[in-house]
């Protein structure tokens, strides 16, 4: 049995900030699908808003990431307080070889013909 007392801020940030960015392509694309398809269906006096919409579409990921990071910044201080007055997460680890391979058979080149 492993008991995890505490855990990078900053990794966790990290970690954090990444997982938030790629979820926030995934919804970004979709709010640009729908922005798109509303922009086919307007009026062009009312496209401007559709534009705007392709905007927030593409910072969609960068406002995830940072708030992804303050987030994991966030989680990690209070787990730290709080594995301190607890004791943490207690994590039972099994013991796994590594996969082992045969090597490659050598590199024989082809006979020339002729030769």
């Amino acid at each position: 049995m492993f008991r995890l007392r505490s855990v990078g801020v900053l990794s966790a940030a990290k970690v954090f900030a990444v997982v938030q960015g790629a979820i926030g392509i995934v919804i970004g694309f979709i709010f640009l699908m729908f922005a798109l398809v509303g922009a086919a269906f307007m009026p062009a006096q009312q496209r401007l808003g559709m534009v705007g919409m392709i905007v927030i579409a593409v910072l969609m990921p960068v406002a995830y990431g940072v708030m992804g990071f303050v987030m994991g910044t966030i989680w990690a201080a209070v787990y730290n307080l709080t594995a301190q007055a607890i004791g943490g997460l207690e994590l039972q680890l099994d013991a796994v070889s590594a996969a082992t391979y045969a090597p490659p058979p050598p590199y024989v080149p082809p006979s020339v013909a002729g030769a």
